[in-house]
């Protein structure tokens, strides 16, 4: 009767150890690095340097961030992939991948990498459908499951006029499930500053533009609880390489949003080595997690030894 005590006392010790050591990771696609503290609506949690190859390549365009932590992402060498974001406590530490396979067409055939395989933009409806943006052919293709066929999802109207480098690169569901959906280059003739976009659902889309900051392209979006929209803004040039931009629309301003009009947001945070690294930024995603709003970007490292996949995680304290 004396020991029983001691014995406890240990397995609560032992416990209590088990419970604060980081995860093991039995398989881990990324390697963690530190981000330092930036004012702003968005606090550093912490950066992975993906290893594209365990997670059957890279070229990741398009992403989506469960509240359970899988990340699923969509690669312009038209191929998917499935991982577990893993923390400690908020600060990432690994990617434990999961499955990875081809996106294929109607008939259920992998695309052939190239001109039908440009996948570059992702985003789940409430049923949990995922939808598919492709550039080059544009178009969107519907899954039930990522390894299945792609069914024909009726695009936005004039869409097929984009340049074919040009398109369909943000695709983001609203908490109404309206589709927030803009064009990389693609502008009207007459105002060559914008940029053409839609919300609405396929066979009612209402269309509206979007601005820029000048020099920078539209990459991603993604929605925040409050329904603003994150858009990740993109700028390369030979000489200064990559920049990025993030930037956050008004809460009701695509709740109010009408045909025609031109839709901005302000600043939130910028990636130009100083102090956040510069890199291909491609795509957003925002998820609930715990008490918590995250907010992941990903670099697409256009599978080149010269560039990198990266993932910086934040927590949303605006």
């Amino acid at each position: 009767m004396g020991r029983a005590p001691l014995l406890s006392r240990r397995a609560l010790l032992a416990a209590c150890l088990a419970a604060s050591a980081p995860p093991v990771l039995a398989q881990n696609a990324a390697q963690p690095f530190a981000l330092p503290d930036i004012p702003g609506p968005l606090r550093p949690l912490g950066g992975l340097v993906i290893d594209a190859k365990a997670l059957g390549g890279g070229g990741f365009s398009g992403a989506h961030l469960a509240p359970d932590l899988t990340l699923t992402l969509i690669s312009d060498r038209g191929h998917w992939a499935e991982a577990r974001l893993v923390l400690d406590g908020l600060t990432p530490i690994g990617l434990a991948p999961l499955r990875h396979g081809a996106l294929r067409d109607e008939a259920g055939r992998a695309l052939p990498r190239g001109f039908n395989a440009d996948a570059e933009a992702l985003a789940r409806l409430p049923d949990g459908t995922w939808l598919v943006a492709f550039e080059r052919r544009h178009r969107i293709r519907a899954y039930h499951r990522l390894d299945g066929p792609g069914a024909y999802v009726a695009p936005p109207p004039g869409l097929d006029n984009a340049p074919a480098n040009g398109g369909l690169e943000s695709l983001a569901v609203l908490p109404d499930g309206r589709l927030f959906a803009i064009a990389e280059t693609f502008s009207p003739p007459d105002r060559p500053e914008l940029r053409h976009a839609w919300l609405g659902v396929p066979g009612r889309w209402v269309p509206l533009y979007w601005q820029p900051a000048p020099g920078f392209h539209p990459t991603d979006a993604a929605i925040l609880p409050d329904g603003s929209a994150l858009v990740l803004e993109r700028r390369f040039s030979l000489l200064g390489g990559f920049a990025a931009r993030l930037v956050r629309t008004a809460p009701d301003a695509l709740r109010l949003a009408r045909e025609g009009v031109v839709l901005t947001g302000e600043t939130i945070l910028t990636l130009d080595d100083a102090p956040l690294p510069s890199e291909n930024w491609e795509a957003v995603a925002v998820a609930r997690y715990g008490d918590q709003t995250l907010v992941a970007l990903i670099s697409d490292d256009n599978e080149s030894i010269l560039q990198r996949s990266l993932l910086l995680l934040f927590a949303w304290r605006g």
